[in-house]
C-alpha cells in the first residue's frame, strides 16, 4: 500500500539525499523543471533522466537516457511520466535497486505500486514532494 500518512511521507523526504527524476525536463514551462530546482535548492541531488536529451547537463547534472546508466545509489526515483509509462519505469527502479518510487500529481498505478512494494521499495502516488516539503516541514541539510 503507498505511503500516505504525513509521518511516513516525511520520513521518506527527511532520509532521502539523491532522486532520480525520470521525465525531467530542460523546458522551464515545465513542472519536472520547476520540481527539479525546488529539490536541488533544498539539499537533494537530482539526477535527471530523459532519453530525448541524454548528454545534455541540467541543473548542473549530466542526463542520463535511463536509471540502468546511474552508477550511485538511488533513494527516490521521482517518475514524471504519464501512469501507462509507469509500470517500466518501476521495474527499472526495482532492477537497480532504488529504495522508493514517488509517482507524480495525477500519476496512478497500482499493478506497479504493488511490485515495488513486493520488491521492498517504499511507494508514493499522486503527490509531489515540492508540496508535501514546505507543507510537512522537511528540513534537509546537504549530506
Amino acid at each position: 500500500m503507498p505511503l500516505t500518512s504525513d509521518e511516513d511521507i516525511r520520513d521518506l523526504l527527511a532520509d532521502a539525499r539523491t532522486i532520480a527524476m525520470v521525465g525531467a525536463s530542460d523546458r522551464p514551462d515545465r513542472p519536472s523543471f520547476r520540481v527539479m530546482r525546488f529539490l536541488q535548492g533544498h539539499g537533494y541531488r537530482v539526477i535527471p533522466v530523459n532519453p530525448q536529451i541524454t548528454g545534455e547537463h541540467l541543473g548542473g547534472e549530466f542526463v542520463f537516457r535511463d536509471l540502468h546508466q546511474l552508477g550511485d545509489p538511488i533513494d527516490i526515483v521521482d517518475i514524471f511520466r504519464r501512469s501507462d509509462a509507469v509500470g517500466e519505469v518501476v521495474d527499472e527502479a526495482i532492477a537497480v535497486g532504488a529504495k522508493a518510487v514517488w509517482m507524480q500529481l495525477g500519476v496512478v498505478d497500482h499493478a506497479a505500486a504493488a511490485r515495488a512494494e513486493a520488491a521492498g521499495l517504499k511507494v508514493v502516488m499522486d503527490r509531489c514532494p515540492a508540496i508535501d516539503i514546505p507543507r510537512l516541514g522537511v528540513a534537509r541539510i546537504a549530506a
